[in-house]
This record gives structure tokens, C-alpha cells and sequence, in this order.
């Protein structure tokens, strides 16, 4: 079995990623980057499957992170607020060789930065200040999926129950009955003059969901509704993401722990977003008194 050395370094999925935004319209979600990037670069569904640590994500997602989040430093991306990234004017243009440079060219603004700084006994390394920026921009997902994995089963369906409702559904319902099919709840989700009756499972769970539990969950929807949703705190497989789009069986809508971060986010269940205030001087406005 594959280990987290086996798994590229960050800088390596980096101009992947440039050639798959070029591919895809020049823009793509952190789910559809994740799984996108990784087939192209031919990377195994075991080597996708290893975990970073115990947070509940893949080391190939976390890896990824860190590739956009250097690849937004140089100015080849851009994020909204829901995880959909776009590639600039700037990004486009781009060549490999300037790509491969990005890391270099962020850690030397950090060195210049951190020259201007008064210098203490305990002055971070310019390694420390990249980490802890990103810690700052992604990991907040690590210790979120780590407190809903502390969260019993039944608080959790109470709290994708919530989600679900912040997130247009109504009557939402979590049944949890045993010998169920693995269906924790349902609901009614309206888009415009269409209503459509959803099934949906939640699972709290660390590792990676595969097919069979796709499959599984898919039998049980048989006779009772064609939308399906199965909501984790973990990652699924390759496999599991192409059960779900099988053709000619009903599609099963995929939310992993990334997504699920992202989604709490939003909607500011557990999550708050504090905004730093930026305040400038503008001498050119004091020359006219």
C-alpha cells in the first residue's frame, strides 16, 4: 500500500493544475480540481486513498491545497467564496518554467517582508510564515472535520439535518432506522417550479467511502425517490465518485469533508469568518489642505 511518500509534493501538482483549468473553462471546483488533476497525473486510487493524518482528508487533497494556495500567491488564481477557483489573465499566460519558480518567488516575499520586521531571538523562518498562512487559509478544515468526528451520530444527522435546511431544503426529516439501507433522512429540495424528494445518508466518518457503499445506498433509494445524497466527514474513492455517475442508474450527489467544511462555512453553522480591518494613509490627499 502506498504511503504519504509516495504522494507528490505540492509544487508538483502546480502547473497540472494550470493545464486542467485551460481544459475545463478556466474554472473548477475544489471536488472536480481534486479528482480531475489526480487522474491526469495518473496517480493511483490507493495513493488517493492516503489519509493526512487523521483529519478525514486525503494527503493528495491537503497537497493540493497548498499548490493553490501558492499558485493564488503568484497571481495564477482565483477563489470565491464557494470554493470555485478561476484562473487569471495572468495565470493563463503563464509558462511552466514561471509556474515551477512560484514557491521560490513567494518564500523570497517573505524574506524581504520578514527583513523589514524588528528582529527578535524567536523570529519565525520564512518556511514558518508560508505554513502558517496557509494554516490559516485551509487549516481550519483539519480542526473542523476533527470536532464533527468528535460529534456523536446522532448529532451529526442533526447538524446535516440543519445544514440542509440553511441550504433550501424543507421537510427535512432524519429517520435513522435500522435495516433502512443506510438512508438517514429525507427532504424535499425546491429549484424553482420543480420540487424533488431527496434521500440522504450521513457519515461521520475519517476514512475514504467507496463504491460499494454508493452501490448499497443506491438500492435502497430503488422505488422510493431518484435523488440521492450522501453527506461525510472523509474523502470517496475514484471508484465511489464514478458509481455515483454511473450511466443508466440514478446519480447519488457526492459532499465530502472539504466540501462539507465549506458548505458549514457559508452558512456560518459552527464556523465564523472574521474580517481584518486594512486601514492605508494616502499622502497624496493631505496636499490639497
Amino acid at each position: 500500500m502506498p504511503t504519504i511518500a509516495d504522494i507528490p509534493s505540492y509544487d508538483t501538482f502546480m502547473w497540472p493544475i494550470i493545464e486542467r483549468m485551460k481544459v475545463h473553462g478556466r474554472s473548477m471546483t475544489n471536488a472536480e480540481m481534486d479528482d480531475d488533476v489526480a487522474g491526469y497525473m495518473g496517480l493511483s486510487d490507493d495513493q488517493r486513498a492516503v489519509e493526512h493524518g487523521s483529519t478525514g482528508r486525503s494527503e493528495v487533497e491537503y497537497r493540493m491545497a497548498w499548490a493553490r494556495t501558492y499558485l493564488k500567491k503568484i497571481g495564477a488564481l482565483t477563489n470565491s467564496g464557494r470554493a470555485v477557483w478561476t484562473l487569471t489573465p495572468q495565470g493563463a499566460a503563464m509558462t511552466k518554467e514561471e509556474v515551477d519558480a512560484g514557491p521560490r518567488e513567494v518564500r523570497g516575499q517573505y524574506a524581504e517582508r520578514r527583513a523589514t520586521r524588528p528582529k527578535t531571538p524567536s523570529a519565525p523562518t520564512t518556511s514558518d510564515l508560508v505554513a502558517a498562512e496557509f494554516e490559516d487559509a485551509e487549516g481550519w478544515k483539519d480542526q473542523l472535520l476533527a470536532q464533527l468526528l468528535q460529534l456523536d451520530p446522532a448529532a451529526f444527522e442533526r447538524l446535516c439535518q440543519r445544514l440542509l435546511r440553511e441550504s433550501d431544503f424543507s421537510k427535512v426529516e432524519v429517520t435513522g432506522r435500522s435495516g433502512d439501507g443506510g438512508i438517514d433522512g429525507t427532504g424535499v429540495l425546491r429549484v424553482n417550479l420543480l420540487s424533488f424528494h431527496v434521500l440522504f445518508q450521513c457519515k461521520r466518518y475519517s476514512g475514504s467511502v467507496g463504491a460499494g457503499a454508493v452501490r448499497d445506498f443506491r438500492g435502497a433509494m430503488v422505488g422510493r425517490t431518484d435523488k440521492g445524497l450522501i453527506i461525510t466527514t472523509g474523502t470517496f474513492t475514484a471508484d465511489a465518485r464514478r458509481e455515483a455517475t454511473r450511466d443508466g442508474a440514478p446519480a447519488i450527489d457526492l459532499v465530502d469533508g472539504d466540501a462539507l467544511c465549506d458548505l458549514l462555512k457559508d452558512r456560518g453553522l459552527g464556523v465564523a469568518v472574521r474580517m481584518v480591518e486594512e486601514v492605508t494613509v494616502n499622502e497624496a490627499a493631505f496636499a490639497d489642505f
